[in-house]
């Protein structure tokens, strides 16, 4: 219990994150994108500022090194903007990010996705791998994931969680690398995306359509992605990406045939890209942003909602919650699954980009509440008694963000309501822990009982 402990502060404490110059850079390169590659509505409010949430939350996933499914209608940017964007995070023209897409359909092969033997060798009884430019390249796209067969989805599974690729008895590690999948609306030929892959994912966003009159305007610009092509350095990255030299060697390479296309890049449109150094940089002040006290209190009442029940000691989807439980108002009555340790990793790295990107000096709750929905929405399984209640209602995100968004908003509501009092029980719960004798506080929501779990002092 660290409310007030290491790696979190009080609200006002400041933490150094330089002046500001690789935010206005970053602010460049979504404007760029907003204006020349990506087209759509801002349909997102922070702070007075308007973004595009697609496009947000693509440049802060390729930043952070995230991982983010992309759902939507075929045919509406849902691959394109994560070409565009990864192109321009790292540096790599988009013809050779087009060259390493895995394409999710039925037949896709461990060969196809990540390396093969390499044959000459093979018939002379050397075992040597060809790594796939997918598992080499930092930038990930699985195009149609869910095109996927279930059984196939394994085989990137530690590769996407971990960025570990293995191959016969050799393996590479990408220390950095980010992954967009994209996934169009059932149809005949989806498949589900199996549980532990859907929990790999970060964030779920929706690509939307953009309105008529921007639609018009994205046929008119049919070439634009010509702005990220320079034929003659995606030829030097492949012959580089094709070399049987060591893996760590090989990145070097790319790293200097990367600067060439961010300065060429730079003197045709003017827009100054981020070197690989850059990026560390950025990252790690990044993860130097400490959370506020209420942003840290609020994040633990929603883990205890996800993960809570009275009668079972925890959520376990293989168990059914009891009707008529004191604690049925709260969300643990309405889902059926147990938030995993991958939700709240992914709170907070999406929430301290945001605040870095915003130029704020820590995480606050306003942070907070945008990034958890879209950490939510598909990993919640709810109970189809709420999903009935609720399918009707009017909305303007997919069913299961517009769940995860009015679960966050109800939530807020109730911290709103018992913030304070939340705070100081983790405050009294991190001081009994250290050693003081002090009567745990006790209240009417499931945080409560999880604290006094924590002390050993749980009620009989």
């Amino acid at each position: 219990m660290k409310v007030n402990g290491k790696g979190e502060s009080n609200k006002g404490t400041s933490v150094s994150q330089g002046d500001g110059f690789y935010q206005k850079r970053v602010k460049e390169i979504y404007r760029f994108l907003e204006e020349n590659l990506y087209f759509n509505r801002p349909d997102m409010e922070i702070k007075g500022e308007r973004f595009n949430t697609s496009l947000l939350f693509g440049l802060l996933t390729a930043l952070g090194r995230g991982k983010e499914l992309i759902i939507g209608e075929p045919g509406v940017g849902k691959t394109t903007s994560a070409e565009f964007i990864g192109s321009l995070v790292y540096q790599i023209p988009v013809g050779v990010i087009w060259s390493s897409e895995v394409s999710g359909h039925p037949e896709q092969t461990e060969e196809k996705i990540i390396g093969r033997p390499d044959l000459g060798k093979l018939n002379k009884g050397i075992e040597e791998v060809v790594w796939s430019h997918f598992s080499q390249i930092p930038v990930k796209i699985v195009d149609e994931i869910n095109r996927l067969p279930e059984t196939k989805q394994s085989m990137i599974l530690d590769g996407v969680d971990r960025g570990n690729w293995e191959y016969l008895n050799e393996m590479i590690i990408n220390e950095e690398y980010c992954l967009f999948a994209t996934a169009n609306y059932q149809d005949q030929g989806t498949n589900t995306i199996i549980p532990p892959m859907i929990d790999r994912f970060d964030i779920l966003v929706e690509s939307r359509h953009p309105g008529p009159n921007v639609s018009y305007l994205v046929a008119e610009c049919w070439d634009k992605e010509n702005i990220l092509r320079h034929p003659e350095l995606e030829r030097d990255f492949e012959e580089v990406l094709n070399r049987k030299i060591p893996y760590h060697t090989k990145l070097s390479e790319v790293e200097a045939v990367s600067n060439r296309f961010g300065e060429f890049l730079e003197s045709r449109v003017g827009l100054k890209l981020l070197s690989q150094e850059e990026r560390r940089l950025i990252l790690s002040q990044v993860r130097g942003l400490d959370f506020s006290t209420d942003a840290s209190a609020f994040t633990r009442m929603t883990l205890a909602e996800l993960s809570f029940c009275y009668y079972h000691g925890q959520k376990r989807s293989v168990e059914n919650c009891v009707e008529g439980c004191h604690y049925s108002g709260y969300f643990c009555h309405e889902i059926k699954n147990c938030a995993s340790n991958r939700l709240p990793m992914s709170i907070r790295s999406y929430s301290q980009i945001l605040a870095w990107f915003l130029e704020d000096r820590e995480v606050g709750i306003e942070h907070v509440k945008v990034v958890i929905p879209y950490t939510l929405a598909h990993r919640i399984r709810w109970r189809d008694e709420y999903l009935a209640r609720m399918e009707k209602s009017r909305r303007n995100d997919p069913f299961m963000l517009f769940l995860a968004k009015g679960a966050v908003k109800e939530m807020l509501r109730r911290y709103d309501e018992q913030g304070d009092r939340i705070k100081e029980a983790l405050g009294v719960g991190f001081r009994i822990l250290n050693g003081e004798e002090l009567e745990p506080i006790e209240g009417d929501h499931p945080v409560y009982l999880e604290i006094m779990k924590d002390l050993s002092m749980e009620p009989s």
